[in-house]
């Protein structure tokens, strides 16, 4: 059962429902905000993965049969110790 200030409550609420224009409806500031802030998300992590891309170093490995010299004589092998 509802109360008495229950019911005012909801006869005020219907009221102002009512004279809401519903064809000037905007996002405000506050959507703005959120916009923005998504934006400067976006613009931070592609700027730390343009850094992190930077760093990188790619060599590609020729085809065929010149991969396993090319990587033999670049890196001898190590002996092992005796002792």
């Amino acid at each position: 059962m509802m109360s008495a200030t229950s019911t005012l409550a909801l006869t005020h609420f219907v009221t102002l429902a009512d004279s809401f224009d519903k064809n000037k409806v905007t996002p405000g500031v506050l959507g703005f905000i959120v916009f923005a802030v998504i934006g400067g998300a976006v613009w931070l992590l592609m700027k730390s993965m343009n850094k992190h891309m930077k760093k990188v170093d790619f060599e590609e490995q020729p085809e065929g049969g010149e991969a396993g010299t090319t990587a033999s004589a670049a890196a001898p092998a190590a002996e092992p110790k005796t002792g």
